[in-house]
């Protein structure tokens, strides 16, 4: 338990998808100009993460990796699917994404609006397939530790883009030089976000 746990507290503050490994950077910048928005994206990809990441485990641990295969049979031992990780990670991702696709135009087609195309483009948001690769590369020993790392990644990439997102509404009324306006200032803010994030490498865990 208290590995899980650590998992989920290292993917949200240490390996942080945004500031760690600046993955999601497209959906990210895009769509932090309003809170609202950032925290119905924020929420689909945690979503989205805590699903796939699990499912693709399941996928690589009995079907994909070399002799996964062998509960089928001895004579299937020698065999390795690997190769396919990249495709039947993403095929996972895009069947989830169009699920939040449809849960989210059926209950709140206003943030669906809102989102635009920027929520059937979580299917290529690189956090995602970035969380299943990870999970893959890390080997966890189990279901619970790769649905820990993959909800921990979703909750730190939601309170990047939640956290962006409220400065930059207050910086709307900041005198902001006029050539760092809009996307200039927000990368700084980002690159400062990244470096206050770098404290936690400090947690021993």
């Amino acid at each position: 338990m208290q590995e899980i746990f650590n998992i989920f507290i290292k993917s949200i503050f240490i390996d942080n998808m945004i500031f760690a490994y600046f993955l999601g950077m497209c959906s990210y910048l895009a769509v932090s100009k309003t809170v609202k928005t950032s925290v119905g994206l924020g929420a689909a990809v945690i979503f989205v993460l805590g699903i796939t990441v699990p499912v693709d485990y399941m996928l690589n641990e009995y079907i994909l990796k070399a002799g996964a295969l062998a509960w089928l049979d001895a004579s299937f031992a020698d065999v390795d699917l690997s190769f396919l990780s990249f495709i039947m990670f993403i095929a996972i991702i895009a069947s989830m994404v169009q699920l939040v696709e449809m849960i989210v135009e059926k209950f709140s087609p206003s943030l669906y609006s809102s989102l635009g195309i920027f929520l059937p483009l979580i299917a290529v948001n690189c956090a995602i397939l970035g969380g299943s690769l990870f999970m893959q590369e890390r080997e966890y020993q189990s279901l619970a530790q790769a649905t820990s790392f993959g909800i921990g990644s979703g909750v730190g990439w939601f309170l990047a883009i939640v956290g962006i997102a409220a400065i930059r509404e207050k910086i709307r009324y900041s005198d902001v030089p006029a050539p760092l306006r809009g996307l200039g200032i927000t990368f700084i803010i980002t690159g400062l976000m990244g470096i206050a994030f770098m404290s936690f490498l400090g947690i021993k865990l």
